[in-house]
């Protein structure tokens, strides 16, 4: 991929960063996307230590990201405006992690199977302390989980199923999960996968998201999925707005999504083969009248 280095001033972050920018030929038709141009984003390649980087969470305080890595029970911290440089704290042996969110002063990092990991940093910052809340549904069924969220409005984490036991192949269960009483609860909504498909052309589809979060600008939810290679923008009960299709050629294997206070996104990639690198897309919002 032909690329360049640019200097591109991100409305959200303190001072002028540098991406490298995507002049691929990738799909040049419009996205349909109004708020961000998807077959666009500025790009920073990672390390190695992140090939399987599966959730993001943006640190406005720094200008950070923080990230996980499947398979690996570590917490990482990407500091953007530091060329890149990134930390690492142990706090678990090797799981299946999948999402990272922070609220309060804490870290929740989400198991596939639901467990939840609650990461404090000691008082000097290199040390992590952590508890787990073991997931736990009614219905004693088999379950996998790949996106975690806070919504401020319902004071409650969110979990998007990728493939619950009890879910119609047509829809997608949410559960919430209470920090305070560190309680799951099932059904909080549904997403019509049937609507998702329609606004892309097709009849019906199984939906699989692999990560989502709340734009603080406008509260819309926005849904990634690797699998479905589509990105959906969606009300704050999982009803869905718009869909966009993604460029497989581009999105290696997108499983991490988060958003600047000023609404700019940010998305990763997993490597996805050997011959590709793990990265963070960053797209500035546009502005929408």
């Amino acid at each position: 991929m032909l690329s360049r280095y640019l200097i591109f001033l991100l409305s959200s972050f303190a001072g002028i960063l540098a991406f490298e920018s995507c002049t691929g030929n990738y799909i040049k038709a419009d996205s349909g996307c109004k708020e961000y141009d998807l077959n666009q984003p500025y790009i920073l390649t990672l390390n190695d230590a992140l090939r399987e980087i599966s959730g993001i969470n943006f640190y406005p305080k720094d200008t950070s990201v923080f990230a996980i890595s499947d398979e690996l029970g570590y917490l990482f911290k990407i500091q953007l405006k530091n060329r890149y440089v990134t930390q690492k704290w142990k706090f678990d042996k090797a799981l299946d992690f999948e999402d990272v969110s922070y609220h309060d002063s804490l870290f929740y990092v989400l198991e596939s199977n639901g467990n939840i990991h609650t990461l404090q940093f000691s008082g000097k910052g290199d040390t992590i302390t952590t508890q787990t809340t073991v997931f736990n549904p009614v219905e004693k069924s088999k379950n996998e989980f790949e996106s975690l969220y806070y919504d401020s409005t319902r004071k409650l984490f969110i979990m998007i199923c990728k493939d619950c036991e009890a879910d119609k192949k047509s829809s997608v269960t949410a559960y919430s999960y209470d920090p305070e009483k560190h309680v799951f609860t099932p059904s909080v909504f549904t997403i019509d996968a049937n609507v998702i498909a329609q606004k892309i052309g097709l009849k019906k589809m199984k939906f699989k998201p692999s990560a989502a979060g709340i734009n603080p600008l406008t509260g819309d939810l926005w849904i990634l999925s690797a699998t479905n290679e589509l990105l959906v923008r969606a009300d704050q009960d999982g009803n869905c707005k718009d869909a966009y299709p993604l460029n497989p050629g581009l999105y290696t294997q997108p499983e991490g999504i988060s958003f600047t206070p000023k609404g700019d996104m940010i998305i990763s990639n997993e490597a996805g083969n050997k011959h590709n690198s793990p990265t963070i897309f960053i797209f500035k919002r546009k502005k929408v009248s």
